[in-house]
């Protein structure tokens, strides 16, 4: 079966968990290879924290792979989650009918159990860098698991899930310096904007699906045009907090100029994406998103070096 398919049921899973192995399908089932799009915010806010020009400090390597591994443990944790309370959502959206909770690929004792195992590293990682982030790493993890329950009493998930998206920043920064930043919260909230913006953008895909099986989404309340117009003032804010940030953080020429290019993935994904043309969402998704992050991350590292970031 294939999306194109709605009116057709979900056949057998031509491969299932016991053919590729528990692990390789829990990891199918969380696309871990999309970890790349939440990690380069951290590593910015981790390497511009361990940066101080007047007394020449260098990269924090424990550090950074400290928050490498917990940014990854708390990525699966919340899309197991969401795979976890939407898997019967799924089976009655077309788009999402092919999951792997919903054809069996994946059984839910091995979504549940991936899912407490990467709570459970997340928490562990936290504990070893400072009693401060274990403290606040409960919160964080009632953040990744809100938005599945959101999408079922208010059409400002996306919010939520901006929200949840935010935090990674913020606590980055907190797990380098142990002291809180303003400029860690302007990250923040961009990042928080990019990602609920560009949510807005996907959930077109599940417009009419929500509606008919009342999930709660800004599209399906106020539709396609609002959705955009909303998407489109959340970048537009994103991209100020960005230069904020930059600001703040006394970056030079070089930042700006991955700002430049960072503009475009914007500016793709918005022009690519009608109120009436959803095909290349995916391609947004994608390219736009990717593009956004490895650039800022690639032109930010270029510029902490020339200022004299140790390796």
């Amino acid at each position: 079966m294939t999306v194109a398919e709605p009116a057709r049921r979900p056949g057998p899973p031509v491969i299932d968990e016991a053919e590729v192995g528990h692990v390789t399908a829990f990891l199918k089932l969380v696309v871990i290879e999309h970890s790349v799009f939440a990690l380069p915010f951290a590593y910015i806010a981790t390497l511009t924290a361990s940066f101080d020009a007047s007394a020449g400090h260098g990269i924090r390597w424990w550090r950074l792979l400290a928050v490498t591994v917990a940014m990854v443990a708390a990525r699966t944790f919340a899309m197991a989650m969401n795979r976890l309370v939407d898997r019967r959502l799924d089976a009655q959206n077309p788009r999402t009918a092919n999951r792997e909770l919903v054809t069996g690929m994946v059984a839910v004792r091995t979504a549940a159990i991936g899912s407490v195992v990467s709570a459970v590293v997340f928490l562990a990682i936290c504990g070893a860098i400072s009693w401060l982030c274990l403290a606040l790493a409960p919160v964080a993890l009632a953040l990744c698991a809100i938005y599945p329950y959101g999408k079922r009493f208010t059409w400002l998930c996306h919010a939520l899930l901006g929200l949840a998206q935010m935090v990674a920043p913020i606590g980055a920064w907190l797990a380098t310096t142990g002291h809180w930043s303003w400029a860690s919260v302007a990250l923040g909230g961009a990042v928080g904007l990019w990602i609920g913006g560009f949510d807005l953008i996907y959930a077109l895909q599940d417009m009419a699906a929500d509606r008919v099986n009342g999930v709660y989404s800004l599209p399906a309340r106020f539709g396609a045009r609002v959705a955009l117009h909303v998407s489109t003032a959340a970048h537009v804010v994103t991209f100020a907090l960005f230069v904020v940030f930059g600001l703040m953080e006394n970056f030079g020429a070089l930042w700006y100029v991955g700002l430049a290019a960072a503009a475009a993935g914007f500016g793709y994904q918005h022009r690519v994406v009608t109120p009436t043309d959803f095909s290349r969402v995916g391609r947004a998704f994608m390219t736009a998103n990717a593009w956004i992050g490895v650039v800022l991350f690639v032109f930010a590292l270029a510029d902490l070096a020339v200022r004299g970031l140790a390796w």
